[in-house]
């Protein structure tokens, strides 16, 4: 395993276009790679192809991480990583029809509009069925491939009027999202100066007010205030 040195001369040498770091870096750490694409193993998606995503979400934590953002680089390669997988899910997720699909919806749609022209009225699932010579849960099938998905990442209006991605409405059953974000989460506030640690866990994690809090520490309420404010606004980098 890696020290924090090491992992950052190897860094340096990467972004410098060396390849034998690059590799060196994705070899020591590919159980990290492998503890993140784990969590969407149930997509439909095979392990090599999600280990290939993987690494390019790592190399591209490699171009962007910097020494000056004061956390370990697998903190910040962690929503990097998982970013790379989603992205992929996302834009490659919409469901492919095939083309016999196609037609024979169209040639059932022509169907449908002659016997509502003959017959005054729609024909039943079983008459098309029958017309066809295919069965009624095929003719379903055919006849709502016709309409189009709604992209998960759809803006929609919450009930303030704020807009957000329709993803953001559903809850992930497996909680991938949530423990990934803990992790990053628990990470950050591991490397945090003493002082801010405690700060943040008292604050967040604790319910404390300021007030307890400066009482406790020792200092104003006001310092308390913009201590937390500035290990916030440090926090925002790495939660990607």
């Amino acid at each position: 395993m890696l020290d924090i040195e090491e992992t950052n001369k190897l860094i340096s040498l990467a972004k410098n276009g060396d390849n034998e770091a690059k590799e060196k870096l994705i070899t020591e750490n590919s159980p990290l790679i492998k503890s993140v694409i784990k969590r969407y193993m149930n997509k439909g998606i095979e392990f090599d192809d999600l280990y290939q995503l993987g690494s390019l979400g790592f190399l591209k934590a490699i171009n962007n991480f910097d020494e000056v953002f004061g956390v370990k680089f697998s903190t910040y390669a962690v929503p990097m990583i998982a970013g790379e997988v989603k992205r992929f899910i996302r834009d490659n997720g919409i469901i492919k029809i095939s083309r016999s699909t196609k037609q024979l919806n169209l040639r059932i749609n022509k169907f449908i509009e002659d016997y509502l022209s003959k017959q005054q009225e729609s024909p039943t699932i079983d008459i098309i069925a029958k017309e066809f010579n295919i069965t009624e849960s095929e003719v379903v099938y055919v006849m709502d491939s016709a309409y189009k998905p709604i992209s998960l990442y759809t803006t929609v209006g919450d009930d303030a009027g704020k807009e957000q991605y329709l993803i953001e409405k559903i809850e992930d059953e497996n909680g991938i999202d949530e423990k990934i974000d803990n992790e990053v989460l628990y990470s950050i506030i591991k490397d945090l100066p003493l002082r801010d640690r405690k700060i943040i866990i008292l604050r967040y994690f604790r319910d404390k007010t300021q007030k307890e809090i400066a009482s406790e520490l020792g200092v104003s309420q006001v310092q308390v205030s913009r201590l937390e404010n500035k290990i916030l606004e440090k926090m925002k980098k790495y939660l990607i």
